[in-house]
């Protein structure tokens, strides 16, 4: 490794202490022998709990080792593309790892996606197999034949709860809630079977590189069409490692009690949870408490009520939902030290009260499906800067590029580009859209990540907005993150989605979507609190109240779906 300073880059000298300039990306040959190590390390530990059935890493060694004997045993060839579509359950980290130690590359598939959506991923990344939770294998079936998918597996919600609650969860999910609409598969196999046969089976263990693909992570899709970005087990180790070094120099100064434990309430399939609830929680040893629901706010705030836990990474929407809701403050939170907020921006209303509730601060970190996905997190020795997101991760360089395609400097607003280990290969049969996002120069590769920032003179680098969503009005960018930071702070107002909408003026004026807290706020009171926060053209000029606003199932708000609205007004 290069030896690097303080004086290289500016971001590290405020690095909080112990936290180290690099870390190894090759510090195991595969995620597959980072999963062996702790296996056999912390067997009797508790690696995840869910609808009140553990699983210990020792169980999760054995259900891992007979689906790969599974999956080897139906011709599935190493790096062959398995998709798996299924919210946080104990079956997502068996089917997971057992694709991995199959050497298959895995393809992570949001449950909600609709038939259209699956065929695209599907067909786009040349998948082979799929394991699908059976409430949305109804979809599957309309698109199958459309597809390279030779092998199925079904699940159903309650297979690894044990019995009796194996047969009273199915039971009910498929009769009395009817949540399992009919589907005629031609062929499948399910999960209990797929296990038992390969506990009959001998798992050959495959010789995997840390050049060979894990994953293809397709993209959010917020701003475009979904793309598949190709992450080797290099790729994610690198990631692991920074935030390990990142998260546990904050733990080992912190007096807890027990087991380390995090809070999945993001869903696996996620990059964001995929990594840190995961992979790291596998390198940690860690106990996962996987919420399978956690748009039920009651039933999620019960749920962490049986627990101590110490890390929790969420989302600004996620926290918000929490905090509004009155059980949420008697949780006992004596043994939460990180809360981390990614995937979108985190407001400073938030922000503030999630500490004063929780003793515990929450920072803003950042990083893409591309990037594996950790760039940059803020510090968690207090000395964190609310409104930015924090400084680049270790072995990891960031900087901004201008319009003219120069660097720019501290202050100056541009593309955040950004060069490390965890940088994606490329987009998966995509030449023509990886080429639109690696830069080459003389100090390497640089992935453009799409989003407006600046860097300022301590290294800490504060995201203006994403490129695709600036609104241009009369000739000024207005950047959405700041008209809705500011809204959100007006009283009244629980949630705000700002876009742009055609304007024969100006060429494009500000609306904004807004969902009450308060039932007496009105259009009147939200554009006097704009107008004395915000300079003219900034303003909105259109205000659409609306009872819940778009939103992924990871809870980022879609601005592009409210845009499409707008502009099919236009056309009719």
């Amino acid at each position: 490794m290069v030896e690097i300073s303080k004086d290289s880059f500016p971001w590290l000298k405020n690095y909080p202490e112990g936290i180290p300039y690099e870390i190894n990306p090759d510090a195991y040959t595969s995620l597959m022998e980072m999963m062996e190590i702790t296996f056999r390390d912390n067997a009797e530990k508790p690696a995840y709990t869910n609808m009140g059935k553990e699983l210990t890493f020792g169980k999760l060694d054995k259900l891992s080792r007979d689906f790969a004997a599974y999956l080897q045993s139906v011709g599935l060839q190493q790096g062959d593309r398995i998709a798996i579509q299924m919210p946080n359950l104990l079956q997502y980290p068996v089917v997971m790892m057992g694709a991995i130690r199959a050497g298959l590359t895995i393809v992570n598939t949001n449950p909600l996606y609709t038939s259209r959506e699956m065929q695209h991923q599907f067909k786009d990344s040349g998948a082979k197999a799929i394991v699908i939770l059976a409430n949305f294998a109804s979809n599957l079936q309309k698109i199958i034949e459309n597809t390279h998918i030779q092998h199925v597996v079904i699940t159903e919600i309650g297979d690894l709860l044990g019995f009796p609650k194996k047969l009273i969860v199915n039971t009910v999910v498929k009769y009395i809630k009817k949540m399992v609409p009919d589907f005629q598969l031609k062929k499948y196999t399910s999960f209990s079977d797929a296990l038992s046969i390969g506990s009959g089976l001998t798992y050959k263990r495959p010789h995997i590189s840390g050049l060979d693909i894990a994953f293809i992570q397709y993209t959010g899709g917020t701003t475009g069409v979904s793309k598949g970005a190709m992450l080797n087990h290099r790729n994610l180790i690198a990631n692991v490692e920074g935030i390990n070094e990142w998260l546990m120099s904050k733990m080992r100064n912190s007096q807890t009690s027990g087991q380390l434990t995090l809070v999945a309430a993001l869903p696996l399939y996620h990059v964001f949870a995929m990594t840190i609830n995961g992979l790291c929680g596998i390198k940690w040893g860690a106990l996962n408490i996987m919420i399978t629901n956690p748009k039920d706010i009651p039933a999620f705030v019960k749920e962490l009520k049986k627990f101590r836990f110490n890390i929790f990474p969420g989302l600004n929407t996620l926290f918000n939902g929490l905090l509004n809701n009155p059980d949420f403050a008697s949780i006992d939170f004596t043994d939460l030290k990180i809360t981390i907020a990614g995937g979108m921006a985190l407001q400073k209303v938030v922000a503030e009260r999630w500490e004063k509730v929780t003793g515990c601060a929450l920072v803003e970190g950042y990083g893409l499906s591309e990037t594996s996905p950790v760039l940059s997190v803020n510090p968690l020795d207090g000395k964190h800067k609310p409104g930015t997101i924090g400084l680049p991760f270790p072995s990891t360089e960031m900087r901004i590029l201008k319009d003219d395609n120069t660097w720019g400097s501290i202050g100056e607003r541009g593309e955040i580009c950004a060069k490390g280990p965890q940088i994606m290969l490329g987009y998966y049969n995509r030449p023509d859209e990886t080429v639109k996002v690696i830069l080459e120069d003389e100090n390497g590769r640089w992935f453009k990540t799409g989003d407006i920032g600046i860097e300022d003179e301590g290294g800490f680098f504060k995201i203006v907005d994403r490129k695709k969503d600036m609104i241009l009005v009369s000739g000024f960018n207005v950047y959405p993150n700041e008209i809705e930071e500011v809204v959100s702070q007006c009283p009244g107002v629980l949630e705000v989605a700002c876009v742009g909408v055609p304007d024969e003026k100006s060429g494009e004026m500000v609306k904004i979507y807004v969902v009450k807290k308060d039932p007496e706020l009105t259009e009147e009171k939200v554009k006097a609190y704009c107008k004395e926060n915000l300079t003219g053209y900034k303003c909105p000029r259109k205000i659409e109240f609306r009872t819940e606003l778009p939103k992924t199932n990871v809870g980022k708000i879609l601005r592009r779906a409210l845009r499409e609205e707008e502009l099919a007004k236009v056309g009719d």
